[in-house]
């Protein structure tokens, strides 16, 4: 298997105009990273969360024409797919490696899991507002979050949950990012540990009934 670590040219796939050129590059160059990142995280991810996961590589076959801006490779209970649970994500893009935990758009039950969260947020958000560099994001794709947790209140952190429902689009995504330039450097060992560290400081959430 190939070293699931990245390297600047990578990160330059995302500079390759039109969709089937940029493709070609992901998977020639990127998807094989994310199977083997995949492959080595699942079970140790697994293991953090007591109950078994599935690696979920990104294939864009909805996409024709637009050539997709990030790609990743997702970790869920589900081994038909992952997009109606929540989920952990590695995300790659031109500027960002991004460490994940996402309610996405197309959750089974966003009202529900809505309603869990804000339940359990004044409990939780003390705690996750104390772990190093976690911070909300907009939507998945963004490559820089819109606020660090620290800086959000734990009344304010709570309302995230609003978020789901708001929208037919809505969702809710919290983790970390690492610039290109820095993630370019990194060992394959570092980026297990990057991932590791972030879902396990998350898992509370991937648990939320």
């Amino acid at each position: 298997m190939p070293s699931a670590a990245f390297v600047a040219a990578d990160f330059r796939v995302f500079d390759v105009k039109g969709f089937k050129p940029r493709m070609s590059e992901i998977r020639s160059r990127v998807r094989p990273k994310l199977a083997a990142l995949g492959h080595s995280l699942a079970p140790a991810v697994g293991r953090s969360l007591g109950s078994e996961v599935f690696a979920h590589v990104a294939k864009h076959a909805r996409r024709t024409v637009n050539p997709p801006e990030d790609t990743w490779v997702a970790f869920g209970p589900d081994a038909r797919g992952y997009k109606k649970h929540c989920h952990f994500k590695v995300a790659v893009s031109r500027r960002s490696v991004r460490f994940l935990f996402e309610v996405g758009p197309e959750h089974a039950d966003k009202k529900r899991w809505g309603a869990a969260w804000k339940k359990n947020a004044p409990k939780l958000a003390p705690v996750l507002r104390r772990v190093k560099n976690l911070a909300w994001f907009k939507d998945e794709h963004d490559e820089r979050p819109a606020a660090p947790l620290a800086d959000l209140a734990p009344d304010a952190l709570g309302e995230l949950g609003d978020e789901l429902t708001r929208t037919r689009d809505g969702q809710l995504v919290i983790g970390r990012a690492v610039h290109a330039e820095e993630a370019a450097r990194w060992s394959e060992a570092q980026y297990r540990a990057a991932a590791l560290e972030t879902f396990r400081a998350l898992a509370p959430l991937y648990r939320l009934r």
